[in-house]
């Protein structure tokens, strides 16, 4: 590689988990090159073996299906060969819990890709995930109680105790009203223990925990890593499209390679 590209590579090392992987992205936090540098410079990466973009068709259990680009590094530089059959065990991987965005590498130390990902910036990965309630909400709705129901009239220090069991229903996919239905329905006539009754309650009707969708890669395709095409429009060659290798005519800067004593550096990888 160029001194350029080895630089690049450097910078591309230093990235953390999740972070775009765009020529344009990187151009604007690079301090020294624009964006038809890194453009040309993460080709010639790609086909030094270092990188490779993989387009991956994830199919959920709900039913719904889609692509994700996403971007593999690997500090050792791999064969055509090695990347090939990469790409052929990420068929049938389960990704339901790692289908977020962020950089995939393959550590020096081990032949298996350790399983995280980084999307280019145009294939924003689409898997939904969880929304958290807004803090406070659990206890709003406790503390509501006495004006839904004068006999479930709870105390601050009631509220506070029963905050985290009403927290673990809107977890599950409960709303308010349900929260307020089930501690309001069917009460005696006289409620001496408002805080015991709802705990009682809380705890016995406590909603079943949501199991999250399967998701599994049922289709894998090579990405040339200059222009973004797959295979089924392109011929690639390590990593790029021949039309891409036809168009490189920019004149290499003499060999480098990316410099050992950064590879050395303890990292704390965001796996």
């Amino acid at each position: 590689m160029s001194h350029r590209d080895a630089e690049i590579a450097v910078f591309v090392d230093r990235l953390e988990s999740g972070h775009a992987m765009g020529h344009k992205v990187l151009a604007a936090e690079h301090p020294r090159y624009g964006q038809q540098a890194v453009r040309t410079s993460l080709g010639r990466i790609t086909q030094a073996g270092h990188l490779r973009w993989i387009k991956e068709h994830i199919t959920v259990e709900d039913n719904t299906m889609r692509w994700v680009t996403r971007t593999y590094w690997s500090r050792t530089r791999r064969s055509a060969e090695w990347w090939a059959e990469f790409a052929r065990e990420r068929h049938g991987k389960d990704v339901t819990w790692d289908h977020q965005s962020g950089l995939a590498r393959v550590e020096e130390a081990t032949a298996a890709p350790v399983p995280d990902a980084t999307e280019p910036e145009s294939e924003p990965e689409t898997i939904p995930e969880p929304e958290s309630e807004p803090v406070g909400v659990a206890y709003r709705t406790l503390s509501a109680l006495r004006a839904a129901e004068p006999r479930m009239a709870l105390s601050d220090g009631d509220c506070g105790s029963l905050e985290p069991l009403a927290q673990e229903w809107l977890s599950r996919g409960a709303t308010p009203k349900d929260i307020t239905r089930a501690l309001t329905e069917g009460l005696p006539p006289a409620v001496s223990n408002p805080g015991g009754l709802a705990r009682r309650r809380l705890e016995s009707k406590m909603p079943p925990k949501q199991r999250t969708p399967r998701a599994r890669v049922t289709r894998v395709l090579m990405v040339c890593g200059i222009c973004e095409q797959d295979e089924r429009t392109v011929k690639l060659d390590r990593g790029v499209c021949e039309e891409c290798l036809a168009a490189e005519d920019e004149p290499e800067e003499g060999p480098a390679t990316v410099p050992d004593t950064f590879l050395r550096v303890p990292r704390r990888w965001h796996l």
